[in-house]
């Protein structure tokens, strides 16, 4: 998805976020296959502002929260020989909502926080609280269906396959 695609709508809810140094450092990150951390975000948030809108929801939340869900610190393949509960998929949420805090407190609150937060449900075990929550949870599992198509791929989301990502 190229952002000169986007309606200019989404575009003005989201555009200080894609642009900002930080989140563009996430270019750099791979994600799902050879998706970035920033494209897998910017699906997730185009994805969910779709959806919200289309339902009559808070499609800005959705779409900022969507935007920032794995807004997390470092590329999760750099998790190596840590904890089950150490590693990525239990605690990016909480990093990527501290991240939110600390560079776009002005675009976050507490609904936009539990999007974030609980975008991993049902591997964070507490639910969704808010139906945008919902709607970029969904839309983030829809999104990361991608790999599926290269199955290659697939070992490694599972547990087997390389362990840290050549830099």
């Amino acid at each position: 998805m190229k952002k000169k695609e986007l309606p200019q709508e989404y575009l003005e809810i989201v555009s200080f976020i894609l642009n900002h140094p930080e989140f563009q450092r996430r270019k750099t990150y791979p994600h799902h296959g050879k998706i970035t951390v920033y494209d897998h975000c910017l699906a997730v948030s185009y994805t969910a502002y779709c959806i919200a809108k289309k339902m009559g929801v808070d499609y800005r939340s959705a779409a900022i929260g969507g935007l920032l869900h794995d807004f997390y610190d470092s590329p999760w393949q750099d998790d190596v020989k840590k904890k089950l509960f150490e590693k990525h998929g239990f605690v990016h949420a909480r990093q990527a909502a501290e991240n939110a805090w600390k560079y776009f407190p002005e675009y976050m609150d507490k609904k936009r926080e539990d999007i974030i937060l609980r975008h991993m449900f049902p591997l964070n075990i507490r639910p969704p609280k808010y139906i945008e929550s919902w709607i970029v949870t969904m839309s983030d599992k829809y999104v990361s269906m991608e790999v599926i198509k290269d199955v290659k791929h697939l070992p490694r989301y599972i547990g087997f396959g390389p362990k840290k990502r050549k830099k």
